[in-house]
């Protein structure tokens, strides 16, 4: 069995996606979560990437991996305050 470079970039690629969704749904502080799925979406671009769709790379890029974890590391800033004032 022959294994191309191409194969074994889409395999590491994949354990990424994995690596990094489990980090997302099992981590104890929200602020690594945020950050662990922000990467989940720079590994999916990069896997539409491989599979030959750029159009739908640069859209997950764009969403998936920056203005989602912006939002959400904003949303978490924001929360994070309120909490520390009211105490």
């Amino acid at each position: 069995m022959k294994l191309d470079a191409l194969t074994v970039l889409n395999t590491l690629v994949l354990l990424g996606i994995l690596a990094s969704a489990f980090l997302a749904a099992f981590s104890k502080k929200i602020l690594s979560a945020v950050i662990a799925l922000g990467v989940t979406g720079v590994f999916m671009a990069l896997e539409f990437i491989l599979l030959q769709a750029p159009d739908v790379a640069i859209a997950e890029a764009a969403v998936g991996a920056v203005l989602s974890t912006a939002i959400f590391v904003i949303a978490v800033r924001k929360t994070t305050k309120k909490e520390d004032e009211e105490e």
